[in-house]
């Protein structure tokens, strides 16, 4: 027996159920396509034919359909297939005006450098794209804020149950099934809005007999998952405190990311002493995910969720009614503005660690807020060049440690002398390295000494060894290169001149 949900897959978008409005929309924006140019994010809970929305709306246009899944085929092989394909205009294989439907399945799958860039390849490839682009997505915040608002968007709802049953109703009697309609409604019920599993759980109970009734319907409830904004309002307005934990069993997010959406909605809703009540319980459930980071021990977060659902719900004085326009945490919003600060914050604590023998955090926290006091705007411009050939930071690198504008004559005139320094430190201690000895003048043992000693420091500089003593030290260079090099020497004093003090230096 063929898979009925590909047998009856719409054809046109007109035999699209359920979401009349989001069909509507859909087809406007291919229609009008040639005026803005947009990609766009159809997104919704899964089974309720967003997919075959898309695949309809070609069909009604006369495109040709590239269809790609995210999940089979994560990263740079997925997008440049995208990228190929919105990039043609007028082919041959295209339909109407030469266009093509690019499809691409569970878009919600893409996630930064786990893609290698994933997210933000496919954010450029939609805004350049020459043909139009449906993204389908599941979760539509799990998806890049920047590939968001570089589209439109269209959402999906959970079909109805009054608009399942006809489906229903109409593939019996194609397959000659008769049946009693309250075995149908049973069906669409227990579905909980998802039109593709009660589809399959139809053909599942009517393949073994010509008669459906409701006893034949033996479908228990399905182990849904419920959409955060369900759960907010079970939280906020609806249910009471065992209910409201009762409810956080059916979610699929952390206690971590829980708490974020109910600390940025609830005063949405709550005011006066029930706000205050409520956040006192938030408060507490914090403090438990605070102990489970710091002891790695779990058990704590039953604790967290205890106070954030079943207290948070207690806090409710009276019934709450209507419909509130809940939104994702804020938190999210300011972690995507700061990514840019937060990544040039950690590349430059990173190497501080590497050059002074330091944790990553102990040089995020403790060093770098030393260097920026110190050098802040750039008032010591001598240690701020020193510091910049040391740890070899670029323009952005400086203006986030100084405070300094970037783009600031002051900071790149900067940025340059510590270049400059850094290639004297590199000829400095290069030595004889990169010069035959000669012969006529009769090698002796202190010029091998020497050799080697410039050997030495060669291989410290490839290493990028470089210290700030070394880096500042302009007099001392100046004076090596004005008087002969003395053969007796102390050869611990060649060695004190390749100490690695590092941060030290600014003490």
């Amino acid at each position: 027996m063929s898979d009925w949900t590909e047998t009856y897959r719409p054809t046109t978008l007109s035999e699209v159920r359920g979401n009349n409005k989001a069909r509507d929309n859909l087809e406007q924006w291919a229609k009008t396509w040639d005026d803005h140019r947009d990609a766009v994010i159809v997104h919704g809970s899964p089974g309720v034919g967003k997919t075959s929305a898309a695949h309809a709306l070609a069909s009604d246009m006369g495109w040709p359909v590239m269809e790609l899944n995210a999940s089979d085929s994560r990263g740079a092989d997925v997008i440049e297939r995208v990228a190929g394909e919105a990039a043609k205009s007028g082919t041959l294989t295209g339909g109407e005006a030469g266009r093509r439907l690019v499809i691409l399945d569970e878009a919600d799958n893409f996630h930064g450098n786990a893609d290698y860039g994933g997210s933000a390849e496919v954010t450029r490839v939609v805004k350049d794209a020459n043909q139009p682009i449906v993204l389908v997505a599941n979760e539509f915040y799990d998806m890049s804020q920047s590939l968001r608002n570089a589209c439109e968007t269209i959402e999906f709802r959970d079909v109805s149950k009054r608009s399942i049953v006809p489906v229903l109703r109409d593939i019996c009697r194609r397959e000659g099934i008769e049946f009693e309609e309250d075995a149908l409604e049973k069906i669409a019920a227990d579905t909980s809005g998802d039109l593709r599993s009660a589809v399959n759980d139809l053909q599942a109970v009517a393949e073994d007999t010509d008669r459906l009734t409701v006893d034949d319907v033996v479908t228990s409830q399905r182990d849904t998952t419920e959409g955060i904004f369900d759960f907010l309002d079970t939280v906020i307005k609806e249910e009471d405190a065992e209910g409201a934990l009762r409810a956080s069993y059916d979610v699929d997010e952390n206690p971590d990311e829980m708490l974020n959406w109910i600390e940025d909605n609830v005063p949405k809703d709550y005011r006066g002493a029930e706000l205050a009540d409520a956040y006192e319980f938030l408060a507490n459930a914090d403090r438990w995910l605070g102990r489970v980071r710091a002891t790695q021990n779990y058990s704590y977060w039953r604790y967290a969720t205890d106070n954030m659902t079943a207290g948070v719900a207690s806090s409710r004085r009276e019934p709450k009614g209507g419909w509130t326009r809940y939104g994702p945490p804020s938190y999210w919003s300011k972690l995507g503005r700061t990514k840019g600060t937060r990544k040039t914050r950690d590349a430059i604590a990173e190497r501080i660690a590497e050059r002074e023998g330091t944790s990553v955090g102990t040089a995020r926290r403790e060093i770098l807020p030393f260097l920026s006091a110190m050098t802040h705007h750039c008032t010591n411009r001598d240690l701020t060049v020193r510091m910049a050939a040391v740890y070899d930071l670029d323009e952005n690198e400086v203006s986030f440690v100084t405070g300094s504008g970037k783009d600031t004559n002051k900071v790149q005139s900067i940025v340059e002398d510590a270049e400059e320094r850094r290639a004297e430190a590199v000829v400095e201690h290069s030595g004889s390295a990169f010069f035959e000895a000669d012969d006529s003048s009769g090698g002796t043992d202190t010029d091998d000494a020497d050799a080697a000693t410039g050997s030495a420091d060669s291989s410290a500089d490839a290493d990028g060894q470089e210290t700030l003593a070394t880096a500042g030290g302009g007099d001392e260079a100046t004076d090596s290169e004005s008087e002969p090099a003395d053969s007796s020497a102390d050869p611990d004093d060649a060695e004190s001149d390749d100490d690695q003090s590092g941060l030290s230096d600014f003490l």
